[in-house]
């Protein structure tokens, strides 16, 4: 099956190789408003998989030819973002616990609580949605920073190690007046409301690395 929803639109991409629990599963989601989109091998879901997809993927752990393990593997090295919820039997919980090590959210197993089911897909929507909204924040700061100056980006190094304006413009050998001038643009460009605010969005994207 293809999609036909627009991307951003959470889609449920449900992948296993039992009819029977494909139909079941797809039902079940539906009939709680959630839009699904089922494919019977991971050969099936790669072929139409884009790094934009939105949503979750609820993965079997075994199937024939490309096992749910495989394709776990193949997405986590295009660096997928959809969260991945296996599917398994009994015998299969430890591959699913070593699956969860790597990166995988949850799992499920056979046969299972619909209650359950549902309630680990909406926490595992509602997670995925909050991590897109921070991608997409953090892609904006990124291309505010890439906009500053040679001398803004200095002072708000400078800002962003708690440096007072008299003490940047020490270090930079530059008045107190051009330090404001400089922060001001700084603080515009980068639309921060607060300097917590301009701290808070900067160290976010530098993940803790040494300005």
């Amino acid at each position: 099956m293809k999609p036909q929803s627009p991307l951003s639109e959470q889609i449920i991409y449900l992948v296993d190789d039992d009819e029977a629990l494909r139909d079941s599963l797809v039902w079940l989601l539906e009939s709680q408003g959630f839009k699904v989109e089922a494919f019977a091998s991971a050969e099936a879901f790669l072929r139409v998989w884009r790094p934009e997809f939105n949503g979750c993927l609820l993965l079997d752990v075994r199937m024939p030819g490309m096992s749910g393990l495989e394709l776990h593997e193949r997405l986590r090295a295009h660096y997928c973002t959809l969260p991945v919820i296996f599917i398994t039997g009994h015998g299969d919980v430890p591959m699913a616990v070593a699956a969860l090590k790597k990166g995988a959210v949850d799992f499920i197993e056979k046969p299972f609580n619909d209650a359950e089911l549902l309630r680990i897909v909406n926490q595992c929507l509602a997670n995925e949605k909050e991590s897109r909204a921070r991608r997409r924040q953090d892609a904006e700061v990124s291309r505010r920073l890439d906009q500053l100056t040679q001398r803004e980006r200095e002072v708000l190094d400078l800002i962003i190690v708690g440096k007072l304006n008299k003490q940047i413009a020490d270090v930079l050998g530059i008045s107190i007046k051009t330090v404001e001038v400089h922060r001001a643009r700084v603080m515009e460009k980068m639309a921060a409301q607060s300097l917590a605010e301009l701290v808070q969005n900067v160290m976010a994207i530098e993940g803790g690395r040494q300005l």
